[in-house]
């Protein structure tokens, strides 16, 4: 083959070769770029996945003991009666027995008051309101500037309840808030908050909602309980005991 020859094949190759060339690290980048773009989207999925759901706001008020409730019925205004929840939960309701009816919304009374109907009714039409209920409430007591029971008033965090009760006082514990939370009759579910870590701005999703009858006790710190056993200087008088 002649020098000329050899020279126009590999100008031809270089003029082919550099498009291909280029197209391969196209490709390659673009195969980088699709899985980096689904390393971070699993990424961000994965921590969608376990970031705690949001709580509900609005949540409805359940009827507890004590409460009273009038009943309709639209087509049968001979059933219609006012009841009052009995301690155990139950009310005793005309021509049909005693319904247990603690916890529920007023819808979910209805429900279940159409249910017990349903027994001597034809498709019974049922209403609920409430007539008389015990007012909402909750409890921060210990190391708070004003401790005492607080009219729970819509949505109220745990750090909302601190701050109604006048923020922490000098000797709290900032990272062990007992939350106290009745679970059934006698039994009281207890969790512990570090509100220290939420009002630095972290973990905010980790405020919980208080419910009616919450009890929020703010621990006393190591350094506030040390300190009663620490002689002020001035002060007192000391005494050497003999055996």
């Amino acid at each position: 083959m002649h020098r000329w020859e050899i020279t126009i094949l590999l100008t031809a190759l270089c003029w082919v070769g550099g498009p291909v060339l280029r197209a391969q690290e196209s490709a390659a980048a673009s195969k980088e770029s699709s899985s980096l773009t689904q390393l971070v989207t699993a990424s961000i999925s994965s921590d969608v996945a376990d970031a705690p759901a949001p709580e509900h706001r609005n949540a409805r008020y359940r009827v507890v003991s004590s409460d009273t409730i009038t009943i309709s019925f639209p087509l049968t205004p001979e059933f219609d009666q006012v009841v009052t929840i009995e301690p155990d939960g139950f009310a005793s309701l005309a021509g049909v027995g005693d319904v247990y009816l603690e916890g529920f919304t007023t819808e979910e009374c209805a429900g279940a008051v159409r249910g017990a109907y349903s027994r001597i009714l034809h498709d019974p039409l049922v209403t609920v309101e409430l007539k008389e209920y015990s007012k909402p409430y909750f409890v921060v007591t210990g190391e708070v500037n004003r401790p005492g029971k607080y009219d729970l008033h819509g949505h109220t965090s745990a750090t909302e309840a601190i701050a109604m009760a006048g923020g922490f006082n000098g000797a709290a514990k900032h990272s062990q808030v007992l939350l106290f939370r009745r679970a059934n009759a006698g039994w009281y579910e207890v969790k512990v908050l570090n509100l220290k870590k939420i009002f630095q701005g972290r973990d905010i999703l980790e405020d919980p909602t208080i419910f009616p009858g919450d009890m929020l006790f703010v621990r006393q710190n190591s350094v506030s309980r040390m300190k009663r056993f620490i002689p002020t200087p001035g002060v007192g008088a000391y005494y050497q005991v003999h055996p």
